[in-house]
């Protein structure tokens, strides 16, 4: 085991601190990462707080992860020492069900190991990037090119692939109109990568306060939903709406935006129910879906795809002493847009 430095949340709710933790020693096919950034995600603090159910803590969070290799075991092939990789949300899975042979290995039939807060094959929990090192399985970790920064890098990690997937798999691209619903850490990226797809985008967001932003970063139309007018005006309107909020919503009144079988995907993860009524889908032939992460092999399809096209998070970079700030900015709707974690100030 190796001690290296983190900050953790020692109990739910608590501030975050600043501690040790251990690591692994670096197996056969494992890579050791020197982490440089991780990114800030608001499911952190979801979690920190028990906001998704109880937690494991202490709690090391951090899912969106850029660093460079340092260290690979004998059995590592993808990787060498020097690499600029990544790692997201997860840092295994089974690998033989029907989902893993399919390169769905967010969907494991078994579960997979979430990169902090969840309990890794042999017992021990995990503990994410908020740290100054990790050990993963190199089936995990995937290359950064060169054509992103790593900072950049970092929230693609999860907000750049969460938003990626669903746009790829439900058609976003040249004659599609789409709305991205919250002009946040997804929102932003969201909208960039559907912009770069070809579809005609839209945002939706609470008010017309970073309208300015939104159409900077590829928006072709911007709407305040605190207008009952948007959802007069743009009734049947769009082919793909992604909701990147965790806010409960009023989703008959978004599926209402839809055009004839379209579809509402749900990327952010609200911590109450919703109820609907069923009639805002039969009506129309409407969907509505959810999305996770994507697989590794996407991961490393949406990076490469971001490096061809210039494509990174727009981003805040803060030093460790400033995580607990963040948190409280976060759930103000105070960044712009993705706090990123220095990780050689922890």
């Amino acid at each position: 085991m190796t001690t290296v430095a983190a900050y953790a949340a020692p109990r739910a709710k608590a501030p975050l601190e600043r501690t040790t933790i251990e690591r692994r020693p670096v197996g056969e096919f494992d890579v050791l990462i020197d982490i440089k950034f991780a990114g800030i995600c608001h499911s952190d603090i979801h979690q920190a707080r028990d906001g998704w159910g109880e937690g494991i803590f202490p709690m090391v969070p951090g899912h969106e992860i850029a660093g460079i290799v340092t260290e690979t075991g004998p059995g590592v092939t993808k990787f060498k020492a020097g690499d600029r990789v990544g790692v997201g949300c997860m840092v295994d899975s089974c690998g033989k069900c029907d989902a893993c042979l399919m390169g769905r290995e967010q969907h494991c039939a078994e579960g997979n190991t979430q990169t902090y807060n969840a309990l890794d094959r042999s017992g021990r929990p995990t503990y994410g990037g908020y740290s100054t090192h990790i050990v993963v399985t190199e089936g995990f970790v995937v290359g950064i090119p060169e054509g992103i920064a790593l900072d950049e890098a970092a929230p693609l990690l999860c907000a750049g692939i969460t938003t990626y997937s669903p746009l790829r798999r439900w058609g976003a691209g040249p004659g599609k109109k789409v709305a991205v619903i919250g002009l946040g850490g997804l929102g932003h990226m969201a909208v960039k990568i559907a912009h770069t797809l070809g579809a005609e985008v839209t945002v939706l967001s609470q008010s017309l306060r970073k309208k300015d932003d939104g159409l900077k970063l590829g928006a072709d139309h911007y709407y305040a939903t605190s207008d009952p007018r948007t959802f007069e005006e743009l009734a049947g309107t769009f082919d793909i709406i992604l909701s990147t909020v965790s806010a409960p919503l009023d989703f008959g009144a978004y599926l209402a935006l839809l055009r004839t079988g379209g579809t509402l995907v749900n990327v952010g993860a609200p911590e109450e129910p919703i109820s609907l009524n069923l009639f805002s889908l039969i009506g129309g032939n409407k969907s509505m879906a959810g999305s996770a992460i994507g697989g590794i092999a996407e991961t490393q399809e949406m990076l490469d795809f971001c490096a061809v096209h210039g494509l990174g998070a727009e981003i805040e970079v803060i030093e460790a002493g400033q995580v607990n700030e963040a948190y409280e900015r976060v759930l103000a709707s105070d960044v712009r847009y993705r706090f990123v974690l220095d990780t050689a100030t922890i």
